[in-house]
């Protein structure tokens, strides 16, 4: 480009909003037939959590019927609860998870 088109030329400068992911909560679900150890293997090995952290998660489920194990973007939260319902059919439990909006 010359400098006569240089000066010329105008730029067009657009302002681009980035905006947060919405985030999710999975909350895992007490049932009566899934076994704690399998409850805190999944919180283990799908959450990441250390094993004191999973059983504190688990005792708490078991009390409260429900908890909070993790906040994560949408796309992540859905395959995290369906690694939980996957792995559970497998070995023949029902444990569940659901998904709430942050």
């Amino acid at each position: 480009m010359n400098k006569q088109q240089e000066q010329n030329s105008t730029t067009t400068l657009t302002h681009n909003e980035v905006r947060q992911p919405e985030l999710y909560k999975v909350i895992l679900l007490n049932d009566d037939f899934t076994s704690q150890d399998f409850v805190v293997a999944i919180l283990i090995t799908i959450f990441g959590k250390t094993l004191d952290d999973a059983k504190k998660l688990m005792l708490e489920a078991h009390k409260n019927g429900q908890v909070a194990v993790g906040t994560y973007n949408y796309d992540i939260a859905t395959s995290k609860s369906s690694q939980v319902s996957s792995i559970a059919t497998e070995n023949g439990f029902p444990l569940a998870c659901k998904l709430e909006r942050e």
